[in-house]
């Protein structure tokens, strides 16, 4: 195994080299410090990278696995956290120089969990400003850009957490989803994405943008990494008043269960707006595969969809409004472009039309429940088109001209409005050569079943073994 191979290794091949004492957790942070030197004055993944640290706790961790102290697969990982995660002691910028100073004095409760299994912190990660955008794009600290072809950004908001897992630069991200911002760049980028069911997953320690739609969830190469990393960093959290007190189960056991009689609905209306006509193909391979090996495929129909994407688009910017009015009266004029005016629209929003909007948003949770009723699972895109240029204004898509900006969260937003469980995984390539995302999203606290799904579509094909020539 050459160096590349083990900065593309998943959580258990690393693991198991580990274990068997065939590679140490000092050897792995060097390569992965090597590739991070190499491609990041091209992608610039990092807002900070702890180089020193990273080596010094490589070196502890070494020490306790060859004294017989191995904690299990996560020990001696290297991870990379969104840099809105809070880390004693490290600087934690959301994505803003307003912030570059500050330094909090306790650790976000996913990475204490994370840092407890043995993983080892190997930098902070850059972001779209504040998490407010979906596609990596920061005047602060310049652009993301995407392993697969750098002049594309790599999507948003976790940006840095797409592309340094897409160009091996870490085994392991965390990022953050309001809107779709785990999903997103890993469907540009070509990795599993996962937004678990809300509540989930606790969020005390993370910045917060719009409180009841923020998730924490994993980007890795393959659905089992996000579902080992899921059985970590889940559970009742006292410190996050939305926190599952339910049970959490293991999401591995259930995982190589296969498809066979899995009831999977396909929304009409995903068809019904603009879409590349490669990423439609695509899906709908892809929903045909999984037929063939056993699932029930469902035509649903959806019929508010259409509408929440505006209203959820509208309930987003005045949620962030509200958590961020402080920093918009204060700073302002500090904050990049394309933040402040989605904040200062935010505050336009009225009471009247956020009561209406509320409402709607009932009605589509609702909704989206008795949809659940006759089928498992719901499947489609997880982006209308493929990656693109911070230039690119505007897409054309048949006879539509569309904002790309906007259509990033088409298929995306839905899921953090009711707080269903989602996950992106590669289903192909443009002709580009530019990755597409497959979208399966379940019922509530049932992220196990989108997980035992995507596996099966995964073990199926090669997508996710695939690397960017860079």
């Amino acid at each position: 195994m050459n160096n590349l191979d083990i900065c593309y290794a998943s959580i258990e091949e690393l693991a198991t080299l580990i274990k068997n004492k065939e590679l140490s957790p000092t050897e792995i942070v060097q390569c992965y410090l090597e590739r991070i030197e190499a491609t990041e004055p091209i992608l610039n993944s990092f807002i900070t990278v702890l180089n020193e640290q990273a080596l010094s706790s490589a070196q502890t961790i070494e020490k306790e696995i060859y004294q017989g102290n191995y904690k299990g697969v996560f020990h001696g990982i290297p991870l990379g956290l969104k840099d809105i995660y809070y880390t004693k002691g490290i600087h934690t910028t959301s994505g803003i120089k307003i912030h570059k100073s500050f330094i909090p004095d306790y650790n976000s409760t996913v990475y204490t969990k994370l840092k407890n299994s043995g993983t080892i912190l190997i930098g902070k990660l850059n972001l779209h400003p504040l998490a407010l955008g979906g596609t990596g794009e920061n005047s602060d600290f310049g652009n993301t850009y995407n392993p697969w072809n750098p002049q594309m950004l790599a999507g948003g908001s976790s940006s840095g957490s797409a592309s340094a897992v897409a160009s091996g630069q870490c085994t392991l991200a965390m990022g953050t989803d309001t809107g779709g911002s785990v999903r997103i760049p890993s469907s540009f980028c070509g990795l599993v994405g996962l937004k678990p069911t809300f509540g989930l997953v606790s969020r005390h320690g993370v910045g917060t943008l719009a409180p009841s739609m923020d998730h924490c969830g994993p980007l890795g190469r393959s659905v089992m990494d996000c579902a080992l990393t899921l059985n970590v960093i889940s559970g009742y959290d006292a410190n996050d008043r939305s926190s599952y007190t339910g049970h959490v189960p293991n999401f591995t056991d259930t995982i190589k269960d296969g498809v066979k009689g899995i009831r999977i609905g396909v929304p009409k209306q995903f068809f019904e707006v603009p879409i590349d006509h490669e990423v439609k193909e695509s899906v709908l391979r892809s929903i045909k595969m999984l037929e063939e090996m056993g699932a029930v495929i469902v035509d649903i129909s959806w019929p508010s969809f259409h509408q929440i994407l505006d209203i959820g688009s509208k309930l987003l910017s005045a949620e962030a409004a509200t958590v961020h009015k402080n920093l918009l009266r204060r700073d302002g004029i500090r904050l990049p472009k394309d933040v402040r005016d989605r904040l200062e629209n935010g505050l336009l929003i009225t009471a009247a039309d956020h009561m209406e909007f509320q409402e709607f948003r009932r009605q589509f949770n609702k909704e989206s429940l008795e949809l659940m009723e006759t089928i498992d699972v719901i499947i489609g895109p997880t982006e209308p088109i493929t990656a693109f240029t911070p230039e690119t204004t505007e897409i054309k898509l048949d006879s539509h001209a569309i904002d790309p900006r906007v259509a990033v969260s088409t298929y995306t937003r839905i899921f953090n409005l009711n707080g269903f469980p989602a996950i992106t995984l590669p289903c192909g390539f443009s002709r580009n050569k530019h990755p597409i995302g497959l979208q399966l999203a379940g019922k509530p606290y049932e992220d196990a079943t989108i997980l035992q799904v995507a596996h099966a579509y995964e073990e199926a094909n090669d997508w996710n073994n695939r690397r960017p020539l860079l």
